[in-house]
């Protein structure tokens, strides 16, 4: 009974060594490693910078009134379609009271010079029927008579038009206020009822609509003072509109601000974009103020063979990649590169579209027991 145990007791610690050395064995194992490949693919590649802003009308005008008063009636709301000379509004004038009070004295000082006048020519008329007076004196008698009657009326008509903005002869009115452009009203900032002040050298006056030709886009943003030589007018730019999702638009830069602004600690230049789009599609309608970023395409190329940049490993300046020549085995190749966008990269010599070509630091382990 005794040998049993210990017979027991060797072979259990014989079992412990063996498996010891099995387990440190095990561990001392290396792991195969698989990297992982990429081929080289044919893309367009578009070196670009960006710019912010907005897309506005390139042509939107303030339509002011002409004379202050109340606004009696409009004629159109934000979104109607306006041609040149059409009504928007009529303002009803509330006349100031020193002005009709100073134009009512004109006009009766005026009818008392013409009363004064016809009295005066009826009486040299009959003395030179009578052959009293000479032709000379009769003439002077009608000139006045003449000069007293047009006085009347233009104090007439200077009363009528502080009262109602309009005489009697008068083709045009200043209480009808007409559209200058033809295009869309974009904003009518005052209601019926509105006190309206005139437009005149010491007032800009108040703004009854505004009108734009939405036929004639611009892009309108800034650029950074980084970016600002790198840049001429003519250059195609890629537009995105925020609120015109998976879409983007053309335009041709055509301004570039001689003079920088800072903006947020950064000194930003304006610049001008026209756009190129079909108005008359539905879908292409762009409303005045739509936030948008550009993309100024410094250069491109299309259909070219190109790599991702984080493919690309360098010795002294010089961009290699590792290419698979077999199984997991890989070999340094130098390749010559062109233009990049920041994510690919341009491959003008060195690899073909079929080389597998590995990725730097990815790789997938393999199990131990694995063949």
């Amino acid at each position: 009974m005794k040998t049993f145990f210990k017979v027991l007791l060797f072979g259990g610690l014989f079992a412990g060594f063996i498996y010891t050395l099995y387990y440190l064995w095990n561990k001392e194992q290396v792991t195969p490693v698989v990297y992982e490949t990429e081929q080289a693919v044919t893309t367009n590649i578009i070196k670009k910078s960006m710019a912010t802003g907005s897309v506005i009308p390139r042509k939107e005008v303030e339509i002011k009134s002409q004379v202050s008063g109340i606004i009696q009636e409009l004629f159109a709301e934000a979104g109607t379609q306006v041609k040149k000379g059409d009504l928007l509004a009529r303002v009803k004038i509330i006349p100031d009271m020193v002005s009709l009070n100073n134009a009512e004295n004109r006009l009766n000082r005026a009818r008392i010079g013409l009363q004064q006048a016809e009295r005066e020519h009826r009486r040299n008329k009959s003395l030179f029927d009578e052959q009293v007076i000479s032709v000379s004196e009769y003439n002077t008698s009608e000139t006045a008579l003449e000069n007293a009657r047009e006085e009347w009326n233009a104090a007439a008509n200077h009363l009528e038009l502080i009262r109602k903005g309009v005489t009697k002869n008068s083709d045009s009115s200043n209480t009808l206020i007409r559209s200058t452009i033809a295009g869309m009203v974009l904003d009518v900032p005052v209601k019926e009822g509105s006190s309206v002040i005139e437009s005149n050298t010491f007032n800009d006056g108040t703004t009854i609509a505004f009108v734009a030709d939405m036929n004639n886009m611009i892009f309108e943003g800034n650029v950074d003072e980084s970016e600002v030589n790198k840049i001429r007018p003519g250059m195609p730019l890629i537009l995105n509109i925020g609120a015109i999702e998976d879409r983007s638009f053309h335009a041709d830069l055509e301004y570039i601000s001689p003079k920088g602004e800072t903006i947020d600690g950064a000194v930003q230049f304006e610049i001008r974009a026209a756009l190129r789009f079909d108005p008359s599609a539905t879908s292409d309608f762009i409303r005045a103020g739509y936030s948008a970023s550009a993309d100024i395409v410094l250069d491109r190329r299309d259909s070219v063979l190109s790599l991702r940049e984080n493919l690309l490993q360098f010795i002294k300046g010089q961009a290699y990649v590792e290419v698979e020549v077999g199984d997991q085995k890989f070999e340094k190749r130098h390749v010559t590169l062109g233009l990049s966008d920041g994510i690919f990269v341009e491959v003008l010599d060195g690899i073909d579209p079929e080389i597998k070509i590995k990725q730097p630091n990815t790789h997938l382990r393999r199990s131990a027991r694995q063949p």
